[in-house]
């Protein structure tokens, strides 16, 4: 399983919202008390997992040197640049050759210093229509025309990745060009290990599909990534993908996206902490005590016109069993403690709504965190 590790503390103070207890069924929620702010033993670090040149589709002549540069001037902690592959011979436009790939490796390590990791991945594009994947953290390109036919393909991918060490994972815009990946069937223990993230936003919402994918029994964490074709890298999104990571390095961000440890959010610098009996997200709970001590804790540094309005924990089904509603009197940072009864082979992750109307179809839906897993 992939692994997760314990918080550690950080030497903030929360403003803690109090609240009248909430009861769902056997899950009840205590009132928050005044206490100082949980910390994990991670830094959080705050970038993009898909972006694209024109070594792929990009809209001009962009190269990886480019993407790197730009993210850096905006501030990123990190930045994959994944630009298109084929993993069969019928159609070769819009697609990285060799030399390309050679190119994105050399700039992502020329880019890479103590403030910024810059990521070499690629989208492994049109998988018999079932989807697209980005890889990271390999360097080999994926095999064509040996992969199988049609639905094949996408199953006989997984394997194909789940052989390369160290490979990571990415289930890309789920309904674009596909059939929400065969409705996440095909899932062996192998394949798990290798599909690490799904998106849960790239210019659409994608909740459901997380929900289908967490409910068919992967292990994954959420992203929200720009996906851009663009020359507008990072500065010209509010979305980012999170990583709890021990420090900037390629090894430590590569281990918390393998371990499922972060989260997606469209706002660009809430911070979000969540544990369960002190077990970080994207964790499995060794034990399953009958009551689990849960502490969440987001800060929006933004303040007014972006504050927390609600906190849901979502298990099996996307059903929200517990809920903290604070939309009468908004606040930009918050600390939630309270206990849970756990189910025995669930998940609980954390859904964070806040004031901003991001968008007009899910008026303040703003993040979603890894889950921890019962079982």
């Amino acid at each position: 399983m992939k692994e997760g590790t314990l918080f550690r503390t950080l030497c903030l103070l929360s403003v803690v919202v109090l609240a009248a207890p909430i009861v769902f069924g056997s899950v009840s929620a205590a009132k928050p008390e005044d206490r100082a702010k949980p910390t994990p033993t991670y830094n959080i670090f705050f970038g993009d997992l898909h972006t694209h040149t024109g070594y792929s589709d990009a809209y001009d002549d962009s190269t990886p040197w480019d993407a790197y540069a730009a993210a850096i001037d905006a501030g990123a902690d990190f930045m994959a640049v994944t630009d298109h592959v084929q993993t069969w011979n019928a159609y070769d436009a819009y697609v990285m050759d060799e030399g390309q790939w050679a190119d994105s490796l050399a700039a992502a390590e020329s880019f890479t210093s103590k403030k910024f990791v810059a990521m070499a991945g690629y989208e492994a594009w049109m998988l018999a229509d079932c989807g697209e994947v980005n890889v990271y953290n390999i360097e080999v390109l994926p095999p064509r025309d040996t992969l199988g036919y049609r639905y094949d393909r996408l199953t006989n991918f997984y394997d194909w990745l789940a052989q390369q060490t160290g490979a990571i994972g990415q289930f890309n815009h789920p309904l674009y060009v596909s059939d929400n990946f065969m409705d996440y069937t095909g899932i062996s223990e192998a394949r798990d290990v290798a599909m690490n993230i799904i998106e849960v936003h790239n210019e659409e919402y994608y909740e459901e599909s997380y929900n289908m994918a967490l409910d068919r029994g992967w292990h994954l964490m959420p992203s929200a990534n720009s996906d851009t074709h663009y020359s507008d890298w990072i500065a010209g999104h509010q979305m980012r993908t999170v990583l709890l990571a021990e420090s900037l390095t390629p090894e430590d961000l590569y281990a918390a996206m393998s371990a499922c440890r972060g989260y997606a959010t469209l706002d660009m610098n809430l911070e979000i902490e969540y544990s369960l009996n002190g077990a970080v997200m994207g964790s499995m709970l060794a034990e399953q005590p009958s009551l689990c001590d849960v502490v969440i804790h987001v800060l929006d540094p933004n303040g007014e016109g972006d504050e927390i309005t609600k906190i849901e924990i979502i298990s099996k089904g996307g059903v929200s069993v517990l809920e903290y509603d604070i939309s009468d009197a908004p606040q930009s940072e918050v600390t939630w403690t309270t206990t849970i009864s756990l189910a025995s082979s669930s998940y609980y992750y954390v859904k964070v709504t806040t004031v901003s109307p991001l968008e007009d179809d899910v008026p303040g839906v703003t993040a979603w965190t890894a889950p921890i897993w019962t079982a």
